[in-house]
């Protein structure tokens, strides 16, 4: 669809870009082509030379009091890593804009969204590839790593996009996706709000604006749902419209016995993941032979249960991906025994408690504790046969895996890796570097 049917939403308007990381910088690339607005403004916490942009009417608010500046234009153009909380009120918020949004406002093809706390980047990417295997005309966007505008002029009426949906990127919109998939929702990114509830209520736009002929997979714990489209409830372990037990998928009353999922994706949690993709697939118009028969090929996303090497008879595996205690959990379970649990990062405060109890069950022989959040959760292992070592950085937490670990090491931090990364694929790429120096000693 062509840039051009933006132009009544910007035209005369004096927007401002709210930080100028990758999306900011797909913001300012549409704005150019449309060249409609009189003034343009990007506000960011670090210094931003616009003279090196060579746009006209360009102006930079950079600081420590960027967001209360940005109130007085006309349009606040959202990039999903700024924390808003109540920097902003509510009539600055009434200007905020985001790609998320802008997509499903102008809806230029069908769009399938996923979010959740964990599993939706996985899940985004199966359907993207069942669509595929299918024939269907498909783009992957949004949180994945394509900002969601950023391939608006490829998409047309025939076509499908995929697009992975932050609690960011769907906090300020007031459209949803034709075909909402909503799969599980855990306490998380309470640094960037004011409580678990307003990131739940974030979360719960993928489905609030959907219409009557719109479809949704809502989990069933996070059930019932505002919502006037047609909702399928989904559950792992219970009776749902679409559900798993860990080997058969249930799907709209039909069974797809264990022996026909042949998958290279590891834990019993990811058949409820490829479930949700195949329901989500399926209602979309793909045939559900041909998503099984395209399964098999599909490898896994990297940092999530990746499998990094066997050293010595030791596997590593790479979970970086994991912020919360119930991804641990579910790492811990994907396998038939891991013996060595590497935990901890960024404490945002959140409570260990179900996961401390899980591991003074004894599942796991030994727990390898990083800073911050390892010191709290080491206070909650009490059971004196896990043996617990604090790790002052990953290359201790390394080496001590190294001597401790018999049969398999996953890093599964349960905590975010700011202050210590800049992310966690530069936390899971820097643990696998780590681990590949042990095979060459």
């Amino acid at each position: 669809m062509r840039l051009d049917v933006l132009k009544p939403i910007f035209e005369g308007k004096r927007p401002v870009i709210l930080g100028f990381g990758r999306e900011g910088k797909v913001w300012l690339d549409i704005l150019r082509q449309l060249r409609c607005c009189p003034e343009i403004a990007i506000a960011d916490m670090n210094p931003i030379d616009v003279y090196d942009l060579r746009m006209p009417n360009l102006t930079a608010i950079c600081g420590a009091h960027y967001l209360e500046e940005c109130a007085g234009y006309d349009l606040i153009l959202q990039s999903p890593g700024v924390i808003v909380k109540n920097k902003l009120d509510s009539t600055a918020k009434a200007k905020i804009l985001s790609q998320t949004e802008l997509l499903l406002r102008t809806k230029p093809c069908r769009v399938i969204g996923v979010t959740g706390t964990k599993g939706k980047s996985t899940v985004s990417s199966l359907i993207h590839h069942f669509l595929k295997a299918n024939d269907m005309p498909t783009v992957l966007i949004g949180n994945i790593g394509v900002p969601p505008m950023k391939r608006f002029d490829e998409l047309d009426g025939g076509m499908t996009a995929v697009c992975e949906m932050s609690c960011h990127q769907l906090e300020f919109i007031h459209h949803s996706p034709d075909i909402a998939v909503m799969l599980n929702l855990f306490p998380e990114h309470l640094d960037h709000y004011v409580s678990f509830d307003a990131y739940a209520e974030a979360k719960r736009n993928i489905v609030r604006f959907q219409r009557e002929n719109d479809v949704a997979f809502v989990n069933s714990d996070i059930l019932p749902v505002d919502c006037a489209g047609n909702v399928f409830s989904a559950a792992f372990g219970k009776d749902a419209d679409v559900w798993t037990d860990g080997g058969a998928i249930h799907l709209f009353g039909e069974e797809i016995p264990a022996e026909k999922i042949h998958t290279r994706l590891c834990g019993r949690h990811n058949i409820y993941n490829i479930a949700m993709a195949l329901a989500a697939a399926v209602k979309a118009g793909a045939d559900l032979q041909k998503c099984l028969d395209a399964l098999p090929s599909f490898n896994g996303l990297e940092h999530r249960l990746e499998f990094v090497a066997e050293i010595n008879g030791v596997e590593y595996i790479n979970d970086s991906i994991c912020t919360v205690p119930e991804a641990a959990i579910a790492a811990v379970n994907a396998f038939d025994g891991a013996d060595c649990l590497i935990l901890g990062g960024m404490d945002r405060g959140i409570s260990y408690d179900v996961l401390g109890d899980f591991l003074n069950t004894g599942v796991v022989e030994t727990v390898i504790l990083l800073p911050d959040s390892g010191k709290r959760i080491g206070r909650l292992i009490t059971n004196p046969s896990v043996n617990l070592m604090f790790a002052g950085d990953m290359e201790s937490a390394v080496r001590g895996a190294a001597e401790f670990a018999k049969k398999r090491v996953i890093l599964s931090p349960a905590s975010a890796s700011y202050g210590f990364y800049r992310n966690f694929e530069e936390r899971g790429r820097h643990f696998k570097q780590l681990v590949r120096a042990l095979e060459n000693k």
